[in-house]
């Protein structure tokens, strides 16, 4: 006789129990046991209840089979729409990993009180047909998307877009792209269609929650970000799963937003924070990419500067480039260091006159590399960098004198001695922000100075002279703009070891420049070549368009993808052995190689592969990693730590 079931997803991070289990309905939750419902079931295996969500109901014609019953249905709210399991599954197999650690990421901790509350409101928002879902665009908006050739077409028509947003600052202060993506989000809401923004941090989510206000005033704005109370998440979420239409503001994981979107727009995709790091570690891009795919919502991807990434879209015709139909450079000026050392100052000659000058009329912005006072020091006699005796780690200063302290490890270094000449004393090799404020504020006497980092949060100054000293991505936004911009420390941050520094750079000057009044000169001291003259002519997207045509060569990312591999000796044989019957390229595997400071055999590789092989080797890797959860589970006395991890889509691959 056939009976109902539930096919449940648990919420585990167990790889072997990534798919859905058949569970029998008792009859006291036959009304309850719905799809999209939180549930507790047992599991056999392991002799305990695990949270789950009901993915879908069936009916088993073999009443024979024994099944196990639902224990409880843990509430009656549908947190699991089906276009959320849906997304959360394409993002798990693209990136080799679990559902569960992705929907994890997504549906906040029950509130029980809010769920109450929710519920007895009805759970939903009046018909998105109905008046109400409709909200009038102000001319603005229009005048906002007429800006850029080709958006209203974008939009109109669920397209794809790489949008190079105007580096200023609007007359209300706020920054041009704000209200360009807001602009664009009202146009959507006026059709009857809900937006998703995302953003990397909590100022650009403030300054872009200022920007609706003035061009969708009265629209419903969900804010999703983690500075929000459990409670208020909770709240949000709840009602994204509603049908009445909302715009969407929140950091990466307002992605997987579970509303039905019309638009998903990302501000400047190369920011770091946008990079998910728990597992299975999915780019708020990629994110966006899989979505618009599965949905057919318009696609946005906005900044001053474009990632190799998504030029590589471009370049294949995937998304088209759109850029201001009419273009408004910042004036940017290169000034070389070659006479700093000999006068001993921070600021070249033409760049310091062009401080003073805007510093009598209104703020001055001086973008610093790293925070502190003195966050590296060298031996005073070999300039050998000074190294912690306990972990190795840098020495610094908090400030003129003080006691060096290690940056690794916090111990203090009263007897230190140079590893190298045996001197026991040190100097100031790096200026941070902070020493940096105290250099400037002798050289402009009478000119206040404020510090802007982490330590020192400053989101916005007035009009008033100042020197605002601030470490990069920390700058705060100035009335009417910055009348002068300088930007120090550059070819410190090109030394960086990473494959994208020289985009991240770019990134960071872009970003300050667009601080600046009209008109007012941005300097860029001690920096030449590519990246460099990138920023003066503002060809950010030609100097993204060369980078990757350099790593293409060199089967470097995003040209390629690429996975990471971790696990013991064995572990690693056998993940490797299961690549090779994909018959990738005869150079796709690098390594394996022993992991640095690891006493337990643990290897590293890594493996490049093209995207159209993504498929195929995200499922091997999966497979790999269940086989090898499997036979850790059997091997009795063996660790977690013996379990193969995978990444893919490394970005920085180290071996």
């Amino acid at each position: 006789m056939p009976r109902p079931i539930v096919r449940v997803l648990l919420d585990s991070p167990v790889p072997q129990l990534d798919r859905l289990f058949d569970y029998a309905i008792p009859d006291e939750l036959t009304g309850d046991a719905i799809p999209g419902v939180r549930v507790r079931v047992p599991l056999r295996s392991a002799g305990r209840m695990v949270d789950g969500y009901i993915v879908e109901t069936g009916v088993e014609d073999d009443d024979g089979r024994a099944l196990a019953d639902l224990d409880a249905v843990v509430s009656r709210a549908r947190v699991l729409p089906p276009r959320l399991h849906a997304l959360a599954r394409r993002v798990a197999d693209r990136a080799a990993g679990g559902a569960s650690d992705v929907l994890r990421l997504i549906v906040p901790k029950r509130q029980v009180r809010v769920e109450k509350a929710w519920l007895a409101a009805g759970g939903e928002a009046p018909d998105p047909e109905g008046p109400s879902s409709r909200h009038a665009a102000v001319p603005a908006v229009a005048e906002t998307i007429a800006q850029y050739a080709g958006l209203e077409e974008v939009l109109a028509e669920s397209g794809r877009a790489a949008v190079e947003a105007i580096p200023r600052l609007a007359p209300d202060d706020l920054p041009e792209w704000t209200r360009l993506l807001a602009a664009a989000a009202a146009r959507m809401l006026a059709g009857g269609a809900s937006t998703i923004l995302v953003v990397p941090d909590y100022r650009d989510l403030d300054a872009l929650l200022a920007a609706l206000e003035v061009l969708a005033p009265g629209a419903p704005v969900v804010r999703l970000d983690s500075r929000q109370s459990g409670p208020d998440r909770y709240r949000a979420y709840l009602r994204t799963l509603e049908d009445a239409p909302c715009i969407v503001v929140g950091n990466r994981s307002a992605a997987y937003a579970p509303v039905r979107a019309g638009l998903v727009a990302l501000w400047d995709d190369g920011d770091g924070l946008l990079g998910e790091p728990l597992a299975p570690g999915v780019h708020a891009r990629d994110v966006a990419l899989l979505r618009q795919e599965q949905e057919g919502s318009a696609l946005l991807f906005a900044g001053h500067t474009r990632t190799t990434d998504v030029e590589r879209l471009v370049e294949t015709g995937w998304i088209r480039s759109i850029t201001a139909a009419r273009r408004r450079l910042p004036r940017v000026v290169l000034d070389s260091t070659e006479d700093l050392d000999r006068r001993g100052q921070r600021l070249p000659s033409r760049a310091f006159l062009a401080a003073r000058d805007a510093a009598a009329t209104g703020p001055v912005l001086l973008q610093v590399a790293r925070p502190g006072f003195a966050p590296t020091l060298v031996c005073a006699s070999c300039r050998a960098p000074a190294r912690c005796r306990a972990c190795g780690g840098p020495l610094g200063a908090a400030h003129r004198g003080a006691l060096p302290v290690c940056a690794w490890c916090g111990r203090d270094a009263r007897s230190w001695a140079c590893g190298s000449c045996g001197g026991e004393s040190v100097r100031l090799a790096a200026s941070g922000s902070e020493r940096t404020a105290e250099e400037l504020g002798r050289a402009f006497p009478g000119i206040r100075v404020i510090v802007a980092d982490g330590a020192h949060p400053v989101e916005r100054v007035d009009a008033k002279p100042a020197l605002v000293v601030a470490t990069r991505g920390a700058e705060p936004r100035a009335a009417g703009g910055y009348r002068a911009v300088v930007l120090l420390d550059g070819s410190r941050m090109l030394q960086a070891p990473e494959l994208r520094i020289g985009e991240s750079c770019l990134r960071w000057w872009s970003n300050a420049a667009a601080l600046a009044a009209p008109g007012a000169p941005i300097h860029l001291v001690g920096v030449d070549g590519a990246v460099a003259r990138a920023l003066a002519t503002w060809s950010q997207e030609s100097y993204a368009r060369s980078e990757l045509a350099e790593r293409a060569p060199l089967r470097m990312p995003p040209s390629v993808r690429v996975a990471q591999l971790e696990g013991t000796a064995a572990g690693m044989r056998r993940a490797l052995d299961d690549l090779a019957a994909l018959q990738l390229p005869p150079d796709a595997v690098l390594g394996p190689v022993p992991i640095d400071s690891d006493d337990d055999g643990r290897e590293r590789a890594l493996v490049r592969f093209p995207y159209a092989e993504g498929t195929r080797v995200a499922a091997t890797l999966r497979a790999s990693v269940i086989a090898e959860a499997t036979g850790r589970r059997r091997a009795r006395g063996r660790t977690a730590r013996t379990t193969l991890s995978v990444r893919l889509d490394v970005t920085e691959p180290d071996l």
